[in-house]
């Protein structure tokens, strides 16, 4: 992995958080790296999970490009964190110091969309909905005693309910609880009557209890918050590339958003939504560079895609323009896209030394549409097509006419199949399109570190931590290896060294386990 990762032609994309350990008051920062090997498969592999002593950006930032240095990266391409103002000083810290970057790193950081989204959520949740607060109290109620569960369960039986389904609890802290919680509700709802005969103290103690009412303006509550649920199962998957799709649901979540912005209840609740979804990707000019790319390289979409897009965008900015002025501003924005992704095709031209591509003209796939996501149900139904000639590589891709889309399209098996025509556009491709949007892979080292660091093993080094956690990561992505002369590596003096170390380590760990 170390020959792999520091290997110059191999782009990098990396995801960081921290976190702290409640059993040994220690805080921890992982770093996930992403990429595509030669085979097309998307890696995930965690590279550090070390112990930090401040929360400043500059030191966090050292952090960082010590774990950098220390795998002989040389070709990190960009970095996925959350909104903290701490990341945005260690983005500047990091800028100066790495060389290479696009456009001198102004497009080196990706905002996580999961975070985001949860900020979003959160904003529209200030507002205490009487009937959302009603139905909170019944349920923490409820869960309070197993006397009370016992009841609601047969509260349950007695009303025909089939199911083993019960009240979640919520969190104050996760927006995705309070939903859950609403929901489960809402099909549990013929129990909370049921319950109320049996146990007498049910109303006494709340003052009001949940009526039928109180259900139907949660179902629409739950209906309104399953779109945000939705994309943020979606953005949160690290085994498939993602970033091609991410101006497709920023976009979705837009025309949401006007959507439920026209019905009485969710005024208020929208119109703050609606601040901070602006304040992150409210101008196509504040979107990054690579978002854009990749929808470029994207073989369902490319071109056609964005304009509609940049249509859409500017219809909502500037409703007063008639649709020829509309059309002229969005082609304009399509081919400033379009000139800067030229920029960058001829970086990779003189970096890579990359001959042309066959000019000959490819067989199209025709597959079925089938898609639930309004903006792009929107855009399939448009069509169209690039007929701006031209002889060079970047344009011959561009102008050929775009793969009708179908959910189990693989962009991975289209440009390994496709390489052989575009050289370098498929360069371009497998570094862009392992782009994480999200730092989920990150966040989520921090749940099987928390099984690690225990109460009953809170005594762990931070070195033995960092072996455990990096280890087991490693271990369960050996199926797919990054590289296929795994054996002359292992030959390796230095590699052989190292295994004798990590045994060492393992052998120590089980040792002082038992």
């Amino acid at each position: 992995m170390l020959q792999f990762l520091s290997n110059p032609k191999t782009a990098i994309h990396l995801t960081t958080d921290t976190w702290t350990s409640s059993c040994q008051r220690t805080t921890y920062m992982v770093v996930t790296a992403h990429f595509i090997d030669e085979n097309w498969m998307m890696h995930k592999r965690i590279i550090n999970f070390r112990e930090i002593d401040s929360h400043k950006g500059e030191d966090m930032g050292r952090e960082l490009l010590d774990c950098i240095r220390g795998w002989g990266m040389k070709n990190v391409m960009t970095i996925t964190l959350d909104n903290a103002a701490t990341n945005d000083k260690a983005i500047d810290f990091l800028v100066k110091k790495l060389p290479n970057l696009y456009e001198g790193g102004k497009h080196f950081q990706v905002r996580c969309m999961a975070h985001i989204l949860n900020l979003i959520v959160k904003d529209g949740l200030k507002y205490q909905n009487y009937h959302v607060d009603c139905i909170q109290k019944a349920v923490r109620y409820i869960r309070l005693s197993p006397q009370r569960i016992n009841k609601f369960k047969k509260a349950m039986k007695d009303c025909g309910l089939q199911t083993k389904k019960f009240l979640c609890g919520d969190t104050p802290t996760r927006w995705n609880s309070t939903f859950e919680l609403l929901k489960s509700a809402y099909q549990l709802r013929e129990a909370f009557t049921e319950f109320g005969i049996r146990d007498k103290s049910y109303e006494r103690d709340l003052g009001r209890v949940s009526e039928n009412y109180d259900f139907e303006v949660v179902t629409e509550m739950v209906k309104f918050f399953e779109k945000f649920k939705t994309k943020t199962e979606l953005v949160s998957s690290t085994s498939k590339p993602l970033v091609n799709l991410f101006i497709r649901e920023v976009l979705d979540v837009d025309i949401h958003l006007r959507k439920w912005s026209t019905k009485p209840m969710f005024l208020d609740m929208v119109k703050d939504m609606r601040t901070k979804y602006d304040k992150y990707w409210g101008a196509y000019n504040k979107m990054n560079d690579f978002m854009y790319f990749a929808v470029l390289l994207d073989p369902t979409t490319k071109s056609p895609f964005l304009l509609h897009a940049f249509k859409k965008m500017i219809g909502y900015m500037e409703p007063s323009l008639t649709p020829a002025t509309m059309d002229i501003k969005a082609r304009q924005m399509v081919r400033e896209v379009e000139n800067r992704m030229k920029n960058l095709f001829m970086t990779y031209l003189e970096r890579f030394d990359s001959g042309g591509s066959s000019q000959q003209e490819a067989s199209q796939i025709v597959i079925d549409v089938d898609d639930d996501n309004d903006f792009f149900g929107d855009f399939l139904c448009t069509g169209g097509s690039n007929s701006d000639p031209t002889d060079n590589e970047l344009r011959t891709y561009l102008k050929e006419n775009i793969v009708n889309y179908k959910k189990d399209f693989s962009i991975l098996g289209w440009w390994r199949v496709n390489a052989i025509r575009f050289p370098t556009i498929a360069r371009m491709a497998k570094d862009i399109l392992a782009i994480q949007i999200s730092s989920v892979a990150s966040e989520s080292a921090f749940s099987t570190c928390g099984r690690v660091v225990s109460e009953y093993r809170n005594s762990l080094s931070t070195l033995i931590v960092e072996a455990l956690l990096c280890t087991q990561d490693w271990v369960r992505k050996s199926t797919n290896p990054i590289i296929d002369n795994v054996d002359d590596i292992l030959n390796d003096d230095d590699i052989a060294l190292g295994k004798k170390i990590t045994s060492f380590v393992l052998f120590y760990t089980i040792i002082t386990f038992y």
